[in-house]
This record gives structure tokens, C-alpha cells and sequence, in this order.
């Protein structure tokens, strides 16, 4: 009986770590270069579930057509209308500031994103695959936002 008491504090541990890993954070591995030169090949990020999504933000998701995991970042929210149009990236008809860009956006035709929509693309533009080749994303598809870089340490921080 006394073993059990002893023991009961560590499986208590044990079970919160489990159901955080599951339903809060959780680490991802960036594969490949399409958000290069904010995440490099390789990076390990920790990834919040329970996150607001904003403009920017990086997220990762399931994207269906290809059955695989991919890293991207926020442009178009729900219910806003999104443009390519000579490299410059509209929403609302208005141009914003896109500090993360590398190489040029290619153009993609107006877009009005659903209630549950969301406009992603890589930061490097040149190779990403993103909404400009699958469209926008649903909601339901976003597995949440980076908040933390944890590899290589000479990159631990926040993304």
C-alpha cells in the first residue's frame, strides 16, 4: 500500500505530461526550405494548439492534396478578400506590408476567404507550396501557431 501511495504523485506526472502533448503543445520538424529564411530545413518548433490565429502568424497544418504536414504563415483572415497582384499582396483591396517575403509572390486572381477560411503562403515564395496552388485553408485544417523555436539552440526563441 505504501508503494502505491509513493507511486501515485509520478503517474499523476506522467498522465499531465501525456494530455498536454496531446491537446496543448506538441514539437514539429521543419521539412524542407518554403519558409526559409525564417525557418531553416531541420528547425524544431513548438507548436501551441490552443492559439488565436492573427495575420503573420506561423502555423502548421494538414494540407489534404498532398497528405502531409507543412508550416506556413498567415495571410488572409476569414472573410477578407485576398489579391497577388505584381508582387504586392492586397487585402480589401488595400496593400500590405509583407516584411517576410523572399523572392516575389507570384499573382493569384481575387479570393474571398469563407468564415473558417484562412490565405497562407511560405516565406520563401519561390519554391512554397501554398493557398496560391491549393487555395485558402480551413480552420478546422490548422493544427495551430509556432511560438517557439527549440533547434538548432543557436535560434531558441520565439518565431
Amino acid at each position: 500500500m505504501k508503494i502505491i501511495k509513493e507511486l501515485i504523485p509520478y503517474v499523476i506526472i506522467v498522465v499531465l505530461i501525456i494530455l498536454l502533448r496531446i491537446f496543448v503543445i506538441t514539437p514539429v520538424r521543419v521539412d524542407g526550405a518554403s519558409m526559409r529564411d525564417t525557418l531553416e530545413d531541420g528547425d524544431i518548433l513548438i507548436l501551441y494548439k490552443l492559439a488565436r490565429i492573427d495575420r503573420f502568424d506561423i502555423v502548421v497544418l494538414d494540407e489534404a492534396v498532398d497528405d502531409e504536414i507543412i508550416i506556413k504563415r498567415i495571410i488572409g483572415l476569414p472573410g477578407e478578400t485576398v489579391e497577388i497582384r505584381n508582387g504586392e499582396i492586397y487585402i480589401n483591396g488595400e496593400v500590405i506590408e509583407d516584411e517576410y517575403a523572399y523572392g516575389e509572390t507570384s499573382d493569384y486572381d481575387e479570393v474571398t476567404l469563407g468564415d473558417d477560411e484562412y490565405f497562407i503562403l511560405g516565406d520563401n515564395r519561390l519554391i512554397s507550396k501554398d493557398s496560391r496552388y491549393f487555395g485558402p485553408v480551413k480552420e478546422d485544417e490548422l493544427m495551430g501557431e509556432v511560438i517557439l523555436r527549440i533547434w538548432p539552440f543557436s535560434g531558441f526563441g520565439t518565431v
